[in-house]
């Protein structure tokens, strides 16, 4: 099946928050944001711009009703600075007037003074004063300073792995609506609407059944909107409340970029010890994440690292430990990967330090660690259905890596300005959220009187295709034409306090509340269709919108069967419940069982280096991928090249640049790159592993958004190998992205 939203999107008529057709009384809104990173506010002077002709009113924390604290994990973050500010970019006021362009005069208008106090930038700086989010978490597995002990070879080093915009193609927006009684509408774009109508009422002070969130779609997301989304609708909430008006609030793309949170940048210290074999023996890490000025979903983030500090390897003995470091900058948020491709990139490049010592080939390395079914993770979960070795190994055979890396050396041998590199990444990532409470989902389904059916879920559909999913998991189960069934709008009313669409869990969980309510349909379907044709409901089956018996098709009709159901009185809603079984984890001991299964892939990279330039292409990037038994093999092969390109994005091209003071430098498009059509690989394909998928997963086909963004690492590496086939005397730094920049200066370095 396409993806159902093609039609509309391709002919411009797919609705976003800003295409909504806005009442003749809408008002609009516009922050008035910090223009310093740290310090005391003496006085702000509104005076002059609320004098603007359109300007209705200017809100500050002064007129919140509830509590001015949009904080999830940690209560630390306010809605509105009240009288101190603690990144450049946090919201001080809220300008509403009769149209954008007002409150955008009137915000030119204002004048702030402000007593600086110095300004944390880097999580080393943090660390250093003591800054912390929280208290640091730490894994442990088996004994590392006795295993240190006995290996034959040990290495040290640093890496930094920066931040990254999401640059979604529809920023930050909501539109809310005032309904009767004091009740508000929010359309928002937002992965978390339970979170969006939450936090909205615990600030408006009033009960969360005042408040209803509605997601038709999202232009984008990648985590950027599952809790960031959150305080541009608290905003217009708040003057629906005082002004009983509709209030539109979309971020213009400047806004959105000094405003909002990024992956986090990563400063991490490794050691890595191994035997005379290459097994790696013993693997300590230590990871700053720059949190930003508030905790936001950092703590979480922090928690994933080391869930994925050890990738697809086993380590007997292992030490992990992050701190969430405070600093001020805008509070860094989830971006696809959560927190694991850090990890990931920690641990590849200690392993590329000791082969680089070595002298010898990092796959050696990695090929000798692989995962074994029955091995331990670091926080006590036993790998199950491993896929790692297989993958591997269809990676080497497929796309013949010995031949590559034979055709590689000889293209070096033969050039001098430009230099061939190959590496190749495995991947192991886990797939539901770590804070177990989390994992549940529910879907509402009618089936109409005409045998139309309609399916809520909590599910927000935001590129990556879950409607078309979910339609399919209905369509499937109840034997019809996809043509009868609605996806409707992401509901709070309909669907109510669902999880955020993340973890790359929003297929599994929903996908299984839809199957199981749909089975719970077709069982009293069933018992209608027996009495109609006089035989046992085990014989029946629902087929291409017609009843079999046995596999031979009476005349009877889905219709048929759903018109005497109605007359019948039966019931033809079902509202499903599903959470996910088995998984649980405990912090105190920091060991459980936390993901419902891993999934596995490897990737062969190459690329070709300019060495007099310091550019670079990709020239191919080859993948063998564990979609399990997927339900739809062009979705994912999608999202595996979508999230391919993002990854790529992050440890070559995307270079998050903030001043010593704090204010965002790559503020624009000019100054801050993204992949084009130019920058992605030549060549990419994507091989679906032989497997028979997991049962935890939707219908065994496996969750696909999050993990393939870990293949962009290995491009890194392989410019890194292109590099040194140029210049013998380079020390690898493992400082990303590694932009054309860094690699002229690699090149030449002495």
């Amino acid at each position: 099946m396409k993806n159902i939203d093609s039609y509309t999107h391709v002919r411009g008529e797919s609705i976003f928050v800003d295409d909504v057709i806005a009442r003749q009384d809408t008002l609009y809104g516009l922050v008035f944001d910090a223009p310093k990173a740290h310090g005391k506010i003496l006085n702000v002077d509104y005076s002059v711009a609320e004098k603007v002709e359109g300007v209705v009113k200017i809100f500050t924390y002064k007129d919140i009703k509830g509590e001015n604290q949009i904080g999830g994990i940690l209560p630390d973050e306010p809605l509105w600075a009240e009288d101190e500010i603690h990144f450049w970019g946090q919201p001080i006021a809220f300008i509403v007037a009769e149209s954008e362009s007002i409150a955008k005069k009137a915000r030119a208008l204002i004048t702030i003074n402000i007593d600086e106090l110095p300004v944390i930038t880097t999580a080393k700086e943090a660390k250093e004063k003591g800054s912390f989010i929280n208290a640091p978490r730490s894994f442990e597995l088996g004994n590392t300073a006795e295993s240190f002990s006995n290996c034959e070879y040990v290495f040290e080093g640093e890496t930094f792995s920066n931040g990254q915009e999401h640059l979604y193609l529809e920023t930050q927006g909501c539109y809310a609506i005032p309904q009767e009684n004091g009740n508000i509408k929010l359309i928002s774009s937002t992965q978390g609407p339970t979170s969006v109508q939450q936090i909205t009422a615990r600030v408006l002070g009033v009960p969360m059944h005042k408040i209803e969130v509605d997601v038709t779609r999202l232009g984008g997301g990648f985590g950027g909107k599952e809790d960031q989304a959150t305080p541009w609708a608290v905003m217009a909430a708040v003057a629906v409340q005082h002004l009983k008006k509709p209030v539109k609030h979309i971020l213009n793309r400047h806004d959105d970029l000094r405003m909002t949170g990024k992956r986090h940048p990563y400063e991490s210290t490794f050691k890595i010890g191994l035997n005379k074999d290459l097994k790696i023996m013993a693997f300590e890490a230590e990871f700053l994440q720059n949190s930003g000025a508030a905790a936001d979903l950092s703590p979480a983030i922090a928690e994933r690292t080391l869930f994925h500090a050890t990738n697809s390897y086993f380590v007997p003995n292992v030490s992990t430990t992050v701190y969430s470091c405070k600093t001020n900058l805008p509070p860094n948020t989830a971006f696809r990967g959560f927190g694991g491709p850090q990890g990931m990139f920690v641990i590849e490049s200690a392993i590329a330090k000791a082969a680089d010592e070595l002298r010898i080939d990092k796959r050696e390395i990695q090929e000798a660690n692989l995962l074994s079914e029955n091995d331990e993770f670091s926080y006590g979960q036993i790998a199950t259905q491993v896929e790692t070795k297989s993958s591997w190994s269809a990676a080497k055979s497929k796309f013949e890596l010995e031949k590559l890396e034979d055709q590689i050396e000889k293209f070096n041998q033969e050039n001098s300005q430009f230099k061939k590199g190959v590496s190749v990444m495995p991947i192991c990532f886990g797939i539901s959220f770590t804070n177990t409470p989390m994992n549940h989902a529910r879907a509402l389904i009618h089936i109409y009187q005409d045998g139309s059916v309609g399916i809520s879920t909590g599910a927000v559909e935001m590129g990556q295709s879950v409607n078309t999913k979910m339609l399919q998991v209905a369509a499937d189960t109840l034997g019809i034409h996809p043509l009868k069934v609605k996806l409707e709008t992401t509901n709070t009313t309909r669907v109510a306090n669902t999880s955020p669409s993340a973890a790359s869990s929003t297929a599994d969980l929903n996908g299984k509340a839809v199957l199981k309510a749909c089975n719970s349909l077709i069982g009293r379907l069933k018992k209608v269709a027996s009495k109609m044709l006089s035989v046992d409901e085990n014989l029946i089956s629902f087929q291409n919108d017609v009843v079999f018996i046995e596999g031979k098709k009476p005349e009877l009709t889905w219709e048929n069967v759903v018109a005497k159901a109605m007359l019948e009185r039966v019931a033809l809603s079902e509202n499903a419940h599903y959470a996910t079984p088995i998984i649980h984890f405990d912090k105190s001991k920091e060991k459980g069982h936390p993901f419902a299964y891993h999934v596995y892939g490897t990737a062969i990279s190459t690329v070709t280096v300019d060495c007099l330039r310091g550019t670079y292409e990709i020239d191919a990037v080859n993948i063998i991928h564990d979609f399990g038994n997927s339900m739809n093999i062009g979705i994912d092969i999608g999202q595996v090249e979508g999230a391919l390109a993002q990854g790529i994005g992050w440890m070559t091209l995307e270079e998050i640049a903030y001043g010593d003071d704090g204010k965002l430098l790559s503020n624009a498009l000019s100054t801050y790159k993204v992949p084009d059509v130019f920058s992605g690989p030549k060549k990419i394909e994507v091989v679906p592993l032989e497997t028979q998928g997991n049962e935890m997963a939707i219908l065994k086909s496996k969750a696909v958004g999050e993990p393939p963004l870990m293949y962009g690492i290995g491009v890194y590496f392989a410019i890194q190998n292109a590099v040194k086939a140029f210049n013998k005397k380079h020390k690898l730094r493992y400082h990303s992205p590694f932009t054309p920049e860094k690699v002229l200066m690699a090149l030449y370095e002495k």
